[in-house]
């Protein structure tokens, strides 16, 4: 009798550890994500090959330019984690309607064309392009562009549409950047480009060019987001006015363009 009284006892002994470590097990067991949930992403996109507003650093290879600060600047304000990514220029539009990202920080000019594919917020920047030309050549404004005058344009452009006004004679690039070096390379005789960029980039490059005659329109710049999502496009316009009213945007904007282009 004892030893089946022992017996016994050790048996409920080990069945009470048992149960006892299996609660503890599960007490100390924490939900995944608990107390550190994620913040919600935005993700937005540029050409990436549109100095100085949005280019690789060719020392670190980042990802870098007005565009891209601006992008990081409104998701912070926004509460939210940036993710910028590229894309070719001709399919950023296609893309989001893809929603392959949520917006579109890439230097677009509002046109009416484009607001029947997609909603734009207020203007984040006003700029416009202007003719440039080798240092040597004899052409002083866009008037005297001739069908012997090679010009190079980004092809699904608002610049495209304008040189058409001009001349027939013209040569489409996927980078303005790419034509403003084959500007200086001689392999054609003029580009029309925003004003910044034409600048920033003949600065950069160290190329044998210049700006000539007036600015040929104003352009107001915008982001892009897919039709339908007003909930965003309320959101970006309200982070713009954060970032402009507590000094980001424009140290933002002295730092990579040298003044202010916010229009305001």
């Amino acid at each position: 009798m004892r030893k089946k009284h022992w017996f016994v006892m050790l048996i409920c002994i080990l069945g009470l550890a048992l149960v006892a470590a299996g609660c503890g097990g599960q007490g100390e067991q924490e939900p995944q994500g608990a107390g550190d949930e994620a913040a919600e992403t935005f993700s937005f996109a540029c050409s990436g090959a549109y100095y100085p507003f949005s280019y690789y650093d060719e020392d670190t290879n980042e990802l870098v330019g007005f565009d891209v600060e601006i992008g990081v600047a409104l998701a912070e304000a926004m509460g939210m984690e940036p993710e910028p990514v590229t894309a070719p220029w001709q399919s950023l539009i296609s893309g989001l309607q893809a929603d392959k990202y949520d917006a579109i920080i890439g230097s677009m000019t509002i046109t009416d064309e484009r607001k029947e594919k997609v909603n734009f917020t207020e203007p984040y920047y006003v700029s416009g392009p202007r003719l440039f030309v080798r240092s040597d050549s004899d052409i002083t404004s866009a008037g005297e562009l001739t069908g012997d005058t090679a010009v190079g344009v980004l092809m699904q452009s608002v610049y495209e549409d304008l040189a058409k006004e001009y001349t027939d004679n013209l040569k489409y690039y996927d980078s303005d950047v790419t034509a403003l070096h084959d500007l200086d390379l001689e392999r054609i005789d003029a580009v029309i480009t925003d004003q910044n960029v034409g600048m920033a980039n003949a600065k950069k490059g160290g190329w044998d060019i210049k700006s000539v005659g007036e600015l040929l329109m104003t352009e107001n710049i915008g982001i892009a987001v897919k039709k339908g999502n007003d909930e965003l496009l309320t959101k970006i316009n309200k982070a713009l006015e954060d970032i402009k009213a507590d000094g980001t945007y424009q140290a933002i904007s002295n730092k990579y363009v040298g003044m202010d282009i916010s229009g305001d």
